[in-house]
C-alpha cells in the first residue's frame, strides 16, 4: 500500500530569519533541506508549512520556504489583528492559505476575535482557521468553532479528556490533523477509527517534523498506523486526498 501524501502540518525553521523565545524555547535548525532530505523516501507530493510560536508574525521565513518547496506546498501563518486586507492579499499570492490560532502556547489575544479573525480571512480569501489547543479547553471556543465555516484542530486535540468534544466538533464538520501521534495521551488507533467512522473527510495526516518538543518525534510507523486502522480507502484520504482539498491545492 503506498500513497503519496500530502504533509498537513510540518515546520521549517530557518536560522536565516527571525526566531522569538516562547516559553524560553528556541527550537533548533530545521531547513528545507532538512525536510526534504529526511522524507525523501516518504512519497511526499505537497504539503502545509505552519508557523511556529517561536516564529510569531514574521511572514519571511514562510515565503522563503514556500518558495524553495514549491507550488504544491502551502502555508498557514500567524498574524496580527490589525493586519491590513493588502497584506492579506500579498500572503494568499504566496500560497498561504490558513491563519493558525496557537491557544496552546499563549495566543489568547487572537483566541478573543476568533470569530472576526477567521470569518474575515474566510469571506476575503477563502482561509480556513487552525487551532492549537488541548482538547480539554475547548469548550469555551466550541460554540464559536461550530459556527465557522472551516476549521481544523491540530495533533488530535492531544487529550483523551477532550475526546468527547472533538467527537462532537467532528460531527458539525470541523477537521482533524493526524499528527502528533507521539504527544497525544490515548491510543491513536482507536481515536483514528473513530474520527474517520464519524466522518471520512475529517482527518488530514502530517508528519509534524521536526516534530519540537514532542515526547517522542514522528517515525514512518506513523504512516503504518494508519493504513492498518482504516484500510487502502481510508488510508488514501487521510494520507492525501482530504488535505488536498481542504488546502485547494492547484491540480
Amino acid at each position: 500500500m503506498d500513497h503519496m501524501i500530502f504533509d498537513a502540518h510540518l515546520h521549517i525553521i530557518d536560522p536565516a530569519y527571525p526566531l522569538v523565545s516562547n516559553e524560553g524555547y528556541l527550537p533548533d535548525p530545521y531547513t528545507v533541506d532538512d525536510y526534504v532530505g529526511q522524507t525523501v523516501e516518504l512519497g511526499i507530493g505537497g504539503g502545509a508549512v505552519v508557523s511556529g510560536s517561536f516564529q510569531s508574525f514574521d511572514q519571511s521565513y514562510l515565503q522563503a520556504a514556500l518558495a524553495n518547496l514549491g507550488p504544491h506546498f502551502v502555508g498557514v501563518t500567524q498574524l496580527p489583528l490589525d493586519v491590513s486586507d493588502e497584506s492579506l492579499m500579498a500572503l494568499d499570492a504566496c500560497r498561504v492559505r490558513a491563519l493558525r490560532f496557537n491557544v496552546r502556547r499563549g495566543g489568547r489575544e487572537a483566541v478573543e476575535h476568533l470569530s472576526y479573525f477567521a470569518e474575515r480571512v474566510h469571506e476575503m480569501l477563502g482561509w480556513h482557521a487552525e487551532i492549537y489547543c488541548d482538547s480539554r479547553h475547548l469548550g469555551e471556543l466550541e460554540t464559536a468553532l461550530y459556527r465557522l465555516p472551516a476549521v481544523s484542530i491540530d495533533h488530535l486535540g492531544l487529550s483523551k479528556k477532550g475526546l468527547p468534544l472533538l467527537y462532537r466538533l467532528v460531527e458539525k464538520g470541523v477537521r482533524v490533523k493526524a499528527t502528533g501521534f507521539g504527544r497525544v495521551d490515548f491510543a491513536v488507533s482507536q481515536v483514528l477509527r473513530r474520527l474517520y467512522d464519524i466522518n471520512p473527510q475529517a482527518l488530514m495526516f502530517g508528519t509534524d517534523l521536526p516534530s519540537t518538543r514532542s515526547p517522542r518525534p514522528f517515525n514512518p510507523v506513523d504512516i503504518e498506523i494508519i493504513g492498518n486502522t482504516l484500510g487502502d480507502d481510508g488510508a488514501r484520504r487521510v494520507l492525501w486526498e482530504n488535505a488536498a482539498e481542504f488546502y485547494r491545492l492547484p491540480n
